[in-house]
């Protein structure tokens, strides 16, 4: 099945001469949950923004189901659907009316009936009737979000999409998310909350200084970067390390009551036995173990940390 978004060769230098995006290239597949991370300013918004067609290219080509967004910008832009950072509405119009309006300027005819199964969809239906400035900043998100499907997109970009949302209703987010992409719709995220890209993603994508860095499923990711940790609980506190034991990399602890071990849990040997036979030897003794995986943030932090 051909990606339902393909981006070739996509470049982006601003007359002041900044170089936002260098030469990216990136396929997304229908129906899929796609998270980009990246810190601030490295070039989450600009790509989106290319593809959505608000930024104009310097060089290279996206295509939305087989439709140029340059050539055949009209059928490229109706597919998509986009929840900016920012919250762009008129605020003393209705919920109703809003997200009526923004189905009608993409030429869709009246649907009272879908747009109230949107909204209900997103728990919004008790509130259609309230003008927009009285609601709260994460209701006025999911108003965003309604505003972005009105037009019965087959591809939504979610761009920060919980920025200022409460936990409650980011998790009903969430539910809202996961039930669009069973539904078909291919859904492109960017977010700060990594714990949300580990829980929601499909594949990620990880974007430094204008340059995709990693495409990789994210469990792919994890069972390739992550590494886990041993934590031996000890019987009685070390003030340091003995030297014999320099070869396993170990760390002190909580005090000294504890001693780190990390390791990579896919390679041909995790060193823990041998680890606790240096123990033995050394008179170590521990009460309790426990281990831990790498988190996404972890992978992330360190991706970002080799590209400097």
């Amino acid at each position: 099945m051909p990606p339902i978004i393909s981006v070739k060769d996509l470049s982006k230098t601003y007359a002041t001469g900044f170089q936002a995006l260098k030469t990216i290239n990136l396929d997304i597949d229908k129906g899929e949950i796609f998270a980009l991370l990246g810190p601030n300013g490295a070039g989450k918004t600009t790509l989106i923004s290319i593809i959505c067609g608000i930024v104009t290219a310097s060089s290279g080509s996206v295509t939305v189901d087989g439709h140029d967004i340059v050539s055949d910008y009209r059928a490229a832009r109706s597919m998509i659907g986009l929840v900016p950072q920012e919250l762009t509405a008129d605020m003393f119009e209705t919920v109703w009316t809003t997200v009526c309006f923004s189905r009608g300027l993409f030429g869709k005819w009246p649907n009272p009936a879908f747009i109230e199964k949107l909204l209900k969809d997103l728990s919004l239906w008790d509130k259609k009737d309230s003008r927009l400035m009285t609601l709260s900043g994460g209701m006025k998100r999911r108003v965003m979000i309604a505003k972005a499907l009105s037009h019965e997109p087959t591809v939504l970009f979610l761009d920060e999409p919980t920025a200022g949302v409460d936990v409650e209703l980011r998790k009903d987010m969430w539910q809202s998310v996961r039930a669009l992409r069973d539904s078909g719709v291919t859904i492109i995220l960017t977010t700060h909350y990594i714990r949300e890209a580990e829980d929601m993603a499909d594949r990620i994508g990880v974007i430094n200084k204008g340059e995709l860095i990693l495409v990789e499923d994210k469990r792919e990711l994890m069972h390739k970067l992550g590494q886990k940790q041993l934590t031996l609980q000890l019987h009685e506190a070390l003030t340091e390390i003995p030297a014999s034991l320099n070869a396993h990399h170990l760390t002190l602890a909580n005090e000294g009551n504890e001693l780190v071990y990390t390791y990579d849990s896919q390679g041909p040997r995790t060193g823990i036995t041998s680890l606790l036979t240096d123990l033995a030897h050394a008179d170590i003794r521990f009460k309790d173990l426990d281990t831990t995986q790498s988190s996404l943030e972890d992978i992330f932090v360190d991706l970002v940390r080799r590209d400097r």
